[in-house]
């Protein structure tokens, strides 16, 4: 009856008192805020896909179950921040950097930092640059002296320097036939450990050659011999022996004619080479 209807204009069923209930969930349409999809009553008649207790309509992420403050969304690790929107969904992170960390605290985040256990910049991509020229402390073979980038962030050698390490090499002499060397050639030898020693952040190649008398095997083994005799020089006056490396070559590599007796005096020498 018309006086019992609660809508009395519509049709409807008897046991919503009269009212139309075109999805069939058991809410009446007026009362339905989802009329056209079937739903649950304690969500005024619409959806929970997900079963998060959250409105699909109302559901940012309505096939994802997750929490009511990021509008249905979940939070894998828990940082607030809606894995949908999170660059970092596994690791807890902070909201101005898109939910990534930011372990060392320098504004860059873990991702995207060169160095994230190390407070940087981000003109170094979140590195460090103790000595500010420019080349990531990572990088610089000389963190602590102001350098170059296209030397690795030391300072270039004077040419003239190289050149006077040059010079004090080829007066190195050595008692025939074996790799004692002799006092006379000390002088020339401590030139270039003071040399060594100012420029800490080099590293030196000491080479040793030979002409081509006699057995060339045994020629081989006397320049190794001598070139390491001058490392251990080198070594004993304080120069790190990681800087250093000897290797010999025999009369494998002439700069002068062995066939004359001032080619061959050219060729049995000791060279000492800065390694870039």
């Amino acid at each position: 009856m018309d006086k019992e209807d609660k809508c009395p204009t519509v049709a409807g069923i008897e046991k919503l008192s009269g009212c139309p209930d075109k999805d069939g969930d058991g809410v009446a349409d007026m009362d339905d805020a989802c009329p056209e999809i079937k739903g649950l009553a304690a969500l005024k008649g619409c959806p929970d896909g997900d079963g998060d207790g959250i409105a699909d309509k109302d559901d940012s992420c309505p096939e994802l179950a997750g929490l009511a403050e990021l509008n249905g969304c979940p939070d894998k690790d828990a940082d607030g921040i809606a894995d949908k929107d999170d660059k970092c969904p596994e690791l807890k992170g902070l909201a101005a950097m898109s939910g990534c960390p930011d372990t060392d605290g320098d504004g860059i985040a873990d991702p995207n930092d060169q160095c994230p256990k190390e407070k940087g910049t981000s003109a170094m991509a979140g590195c460090p640059d103790r000595d500010g020229d420019g080349v990531a402390d990572k990088d610089d073979k000389c963190p602590d002296v102001i350098g170059l980038k296209t030397n690795n962030g030391c300072p270039a050698m004077d040419v003239e320097v190289i050149a006077k390490i040059s010079f004090a090499a080829k007066a190195i002499q050595f008692e025939t036939g074996k790799d004692v060397i002799k006092k006379s050639s000390y002088a020339k030898l401590d030139t270039v450990v003071n040399i060594m020693k100012k420029y800490q952040f080099t590293s030196w190649s000491i080479e040793g050659h030979t002409d081509n008398t006699g057995n060339a095997a045994k020629n081989l083994q006397l320049s190794k011999d001598r070139a390491a005799s001058v490392k251990k020089y080198f070594v004993n006056q304080g120069i790190d022996a990681g800087r250093l490396t000897s290797e010999g070559y025999g009369d494998t590599k002439p700069i002068g004619d062995n066939k004359t007796s001032k080619g061959r005096a050219e060729n049995r020498r000791v060279e000492i080479k800065l390694n870039e």
